[in-house]
C-alpha cells in the first residue's frame, strides 16, 4: 500500500465499549450464578467509534460526525475520540443517552453484557444540524463511511440526503447496513452486509452460487449500488462486477468477531482512497479482518500486522494444498457438494519447466478444481532410473502447490494411480498429446478424458542433459 495518507469521514452511531475483564472460581450462594472477581478495566470505541479506530490504526486523516448524548458517557467519547487525533464533529441532544456496552469477560469468555442507550432517531433538529455540518465539510474527504447500528443516527431522510450530495460531488459512499430495507442507502457505492444480513434484505435463501449471485443483483437492483458485495464469514468476500467474484478468507484461530463488520468497511474506504480497484481492496479487507479476528475484544488492524499476517498466510496456503489420501477424499465430497466440475492428472514433474505450468494451466482451464497426483521417489525410480527424481517429492509437491492452475496435491506410491482417480472421480482426466491412441489409465471412470500437447522442447531429460553436458553435474 502506498503511504498517501487518507482522509476519511466517518458518520453513525458512536459508542462504547466497556470491559470488565476477571476470573471465575465459585458459584454465588444467592443464585446458581457464577461470580466473576474482577481485575481491570478497559474501555474502547465502538460502533461507529470502532471504524474509526481502525482507521487511525491504517495511518488515515479521520473525521467523525454523530449525535450524542449530554451526559458522563458522552464526555468520556469525546475524550476518547480526541485521545487519539480524530477531529469529532459530535452534536449533543439532551434526551438522549449515549451508547455504553458494557461486557464482562471472564478467562477469555464473555459472561455477559449490558447496555446504556438510546434506539430512537435522533430528532429533527438535530438532523438538521447534522446535515447542515456534512455539507461544510464534506468536500475535504476522498471517502465517506456510513457505519450503521440503527441506535438513530443514520435516519432515512438523512442517509438519503447525505449519499445524494455526496454523488453530486463524486465522493464514494461506503455502508454498513443495518435493517432489511436497502432503498434507505439507496445510491451509494457499496454496502458491506453479512450473509444473514443480505438474505433478509434480498430476500433470496443463498444456498449455492447461483443462489448468491441472484442476492447479489438482487441488493444491487435495491440500492442502484456500484459494486454488489456480502460477506461471507470463514467463505472471504464475495462481489457481483458483471460477474461473480470470491475472494475467500485463510482460516486461523478466532477468538472473537467482535467489531471485524467495522473492520471490513474501514479497510475498504482506506484501500479505495489509495486507489485500488474494488477486487484489491476486497483482499486487502479480508487481511485486515484476519488479523482483528485473532484478537479478543472490539480490535484494529495496523499496516504492518497486516504485511506480517499476509506473509504468514501465504506459507500456510502452499502447505494447506498438499494433502494425504485421506484429506483428498474429503475435499472431494466437499467439492461435489458444492456443484464443482473436477480435474484430475497425474505425473512425476521432477524438474519443473515451462512445459509442466502450460500443462497444468490448460488442465485446470477444463474445470473448476484441479487435483493432481503426484508420484512418489519409489514410484519415479520404477518408472525413470535410480538416478531420478532429482527433487524429493516433498519438495516437488510444495513447488507444485505453489502454482495458481494447482488446487490440491497429493502423493502416491502405486504402479498407477488408478485407486486414487476411482476415489476422486474426476468430470475430466488430462494427459499428455503423447498418449495419443493409447490407453489412459482411469478413462473407465472419469467423464471424459483430455489430452494435452507438450510446449516442443521442454522435458525434465533434455533440462537434466544440458546440465550434464555443462559439467556441473
Amino acid at each position: 500500500m502506498p503511504n498517501k495518507q487518507a482522509k476519511i469521514l466517518v458518520i453513525g452511531d458512536l459508542m462504547i465499549d466497556h470491559y470488565l475483564w476477571g476470573s471465575v472460581n465459585r458459584i454465588s450462594p444467592e443464585a446458581p450464578v457464577q461470580v466473576v472477581d474482577i481485575d481491570r478495566e478497559s474501555t474502547v470505541l465502538g460502533g461507529a467509534g470502532n471504524v474509526v479506530n481502525n482507521l487511525y490504526s491504517l495511518g488515515c486523516e479521520v473525521s467523525v460526525l454523530s449525535v450524542i448524548g449530554k451526559d458522563e458517557a458522552g464526555e468520556e467519547l469525546q475524550n476518547m475520540l480526541e485521545a487519539i487525533g480524530t477531529n469529532a464533529y459530535l452534536l449533543k441532544q439532551v434526551d438522549r443517552k449515549t451508547s455504553k456496552k458494557s461486557r464482562i469477560i471472564a478467562s477469555h469468555s464473555q459472561v455477559v453484557r449490558y447496555d446504556k442507550e438510546s434506539k430512537e432517531d435522533i430528532l429533527a433538529q438535530s438532523e438538521e444540524a447534522l446535515y447542515a455540518k456534512f455539507t461544510a465539510i464534506c468536500d475535504a474527504y476522498e471517502i465517506i463511511l456510513l457505519s450503521d447500528y440503527g441506535k438513530g443516527v443514520l435516519t432515512k431522510e438523512l442517509t438519503q440526503k447525505i449519499i445524494q450530495y455526496a454523488n453530486q460531488k463524486q465522493i464514494r459512499v461506503l455502508v454498513d447496513p443495518k435493517g432489511n430495507d436497502y432503498s434507505k442507502y439507496a445510491g451509494a457505492y457499496l454496502l458491506t452486509p453479512n450473509k444473514k444480513e443480505a438474505i433478509k434484505a434480498s430476500g433470496v435463501e443463498i444456498v449455492d452460487d447461483m443462489t448468491l449471485i441472484e442476492a447479489l443483483k438482487k441488493l444491487k437492483e435495491i440500492a442502484s449500488l456500484k459494486v454488489s458485495l456480502i460477506t461471507l464469514s470463514e467463505d472471504g468476500i464475495a462481489i457481483f462486477e458483471n460477474r461473480l467474484i470470491m475472494r475467500p478468507t485463510v482460516a486461523r484461530e478466532v477468538y472473537d468477531v467482535t467489531g471485524a463488520g467495522d473492520t471490513v468497511l474501514a479497510s475498504l474506504g482506506y484501500a479505495l482512497a489509495q486507489g485500488k480497484e474494488i477486487v484489491s481492496a476486497v483482499e486487502f479487507a479480508n487481511l485486515a479482518a484476519g488479523v482483528v479476528v485473532g484478537k479478543l475484544g472490539s480490535a484494529t488492524a495496523t499496516l504492518d500486522e497486516i504485511e506480517h499476517y499476509r506473509a504468514s498466510i501465504h506459507k500456510r496456503t502452499i502447505e494447506s494444498h498438499i494433502k494425504s489420501f485421506d484429506e483428498i477424499k474429503v475435499q472431494v465430497q466437499r467439492l461435489k457438494k458444492l456443484g464443482k466440475k473436477i480435474v484430475f492428472t497425474n505425473g512425476c514433474f521432477d524438474i519443473l519447466h515451462r512445459g509442466h505450468v502450460s500443462y497444468l494451466d490448460t488442465a485446470k482451464s477444463y474445470g473448476d478444481v484441479l487435483i493432481l497426483g503426484l508420484n512418489s521417489d519409489e514410484s519415479v525410480k520404477r518408472l525413470k532410473g535410480e538416478d531420478r527424481p532429482i527433487n524429493p517429492a516433498e519438495d516437488r509437491a510444495y513447488i507444485l502447490s505453489a502454482l495458481e492452475s494447482v488446487d490440491f496435491v497429493t502423493i502416491f506410491s502405486e504402479e498407477t494411480p488408478y485407486d486414487l482417480i476411482k476415489m476422486v472421480a474426476p468430470d475430466v482426466l488430462v494427459k499428455g498429446g503423447d498418449y495419443e491412441g493409447k490407453e489412459v489409465v482411469g478413462s473407465d471412470i472419469a467423464g471424459e478424458v483430455k489430452l494435452v500437447q507438450f510446449v516442443d522442447g521442454r522435458s525434465t531429460t533434455k533440462t537434466i542433459h544440458k546440465i550434464q553436458g555443462s559439467g556441473t553435474c
